[in-house]
C-alpha cells in the first residue's frame, strides 16, 4: 500500500505541475499539447487510484473522485473528441481548471494533514486557517478559470482587439 500510495500522489504532483502549466497557456491563448495530455492523463489516473484506497461506505472523497472523473471525461471530449469546435472550447477550459481546482482542493486538504505545522492550526480542518486557504484557492481557481474561458480560442486579431479596447 507504501508503493501505491507515493505512485498516488505522484500522479498528483504531476497533474497539478502540468495542469498549472496548461492553465497559463489558456490565459495566453496557447495550448501546450503535450502538457494537456500529461494534465488529463496524469489527473484521470490520480482520481482513479484514489477510488483503491480503503474506505468503507461513501466518503467526501469518493465524492469528488466521482466528479472529477465525470469533470476530467468532459474535458477529454471536449479536446479530443470535438476537437474544441465552437463552444467546446470553453467547455474545454471549463472542465481542465475545475479538474485541476479539485486535485489542488485535495492537496491543501493534504497538507492541513500531513504537515504538523498547518495540522497545528487546523486540527480538525474546520477552523479558520483551513477555510480561509480553501476560500482564497477557491476565489483563485474560479478569476483564472473566468479569464481562461474568456482568452482561450479567442482568434489572434480579436485578442489583440480586446486588448486594444481596454
Amino acid at each position: 500500500m507504501a508503493i501505491f500510495t507515493v505512485v498516488h500522489v505522484l500522479l498528483s504532483l504531476a497533474g497539478i505541475a502540468s495542469g498549472l502549466l496548461v492553465l497559463s497557456g489558456f490565459l495566453k491563448n496557447r495550448e501546450f499539447g503535450r502538457s494537456t495530455a500529461i494534465f488529463l492523463a496524469a489527473t484521470l489516473l490520480t482520481s482513479v487510484t484514489g477510488f483503491f484506497f480503503p474506505f468503507h461506505g461513501f466518503t467526501p472523497a469518493i465524492g469528488l473522485g466521482i466528479l472529477s472523473v465525470v469533470t476530467l471525461a468532459i474535458a477529454i471530449y471536449s479536446r479530443y473528441i470535438r476537437t474544441l469546435a465552437e463552444a467546446w472550447g470553453r467547455v474545454y477550459v471549463v472542465s481542465a481548471v475545475t479538474a485541476l481546482y479539485f486535485n489542488v482542493f485535495v492537496l491543501v486538504v493534504q497538507l492541513f494533514q500531513k504537515v504538523p505545522s498547518l495540522k497545528a492550526l487546523a486540527p480538525t480542518q474546520t477552523e479558520a486557517p483551513f477555510a480561509v486557504t480553501q476560500v482564497a484557492v477557491l476565489a483563485l481557481f474560479v478569476v483564472s478559470g473566468i479569464q481562461a474561458a474568456r482568452k482561450f480560442g479567442v482568434a489572434p486579431s480579436a485578442a489583440a482587439a480586446a486588448r486594444a479596447a481596454r
